[in-house]
Formats: structure tokens, sequence, C-alpha cells
């Protein structure tokens, strides 16, 4: 538990380091690291009566490049975003 509760549609995710490597071994500066694209669900709204909640709190997801709003909370930087803008679940 986090202490932030989405509303309706909405779930909190938790950005995932992007990868320091390439697969030649060559180390990445902070500025050409791909902006990741790859997070963790920490919490879900309820969903609504149109769209129900098909994410739970652990998923690794795929989500949208620009979606969300960013914040920080408590030190932590997380993002809201629309179920919605949610690409993919891995699994």
């Amino acid at each position: 538990m986090i202490g932030i509760k989405p509303l309706g549609d909405r779930v909190v995710i938790k950005k995932m380091e992007a990868e320091e490597k390439t697969q030649g071994g060559l180390i990445l500066t902070s500025s050409a690291k791909e902006q990741p694209q790859v997070a963790e669900v920490v919490a879900v709204g309820p969903g609504t009566k149109d769209e129900p909640m098909e994410l739970k709190a652990g998923d690794k997801v795929v989500f949208s490049k620009y979606g969300g709003t960013e914040i920080k909370y408590q030190g932590e930087e997380y993002t809201i975003m629309h179920q919605s803008e949610i690409l993919a679940v891995i699994e």
C-alpha cells in the first residue's frame, strides 16, 4: 500500500529503470537511455461500469510513452493514468 488510491479506471504505476547497458555491453549515459515504457502497477482503482478494472497491483505493463500524469509522493516518482493507456501486460 503506497497511500495513493486511484479513482475509477485509473492506475498508479512505477516506472522500471531503463537498461544501463546495450546488448553489446556499451554503458549508456542518462541522456542516451530510452524513455522507459515498462512499469509495475502499484495501485488500481475500482474500475467503472463502462470499463471494468483488468489490472492488479504487481502486474508488469507496457504503457503509452506520453500518457499519464507524473507525481512525486514520499520521495518516489509515480505515474497515474487511465487503464486504457496501458498497452499490454507482460506475462
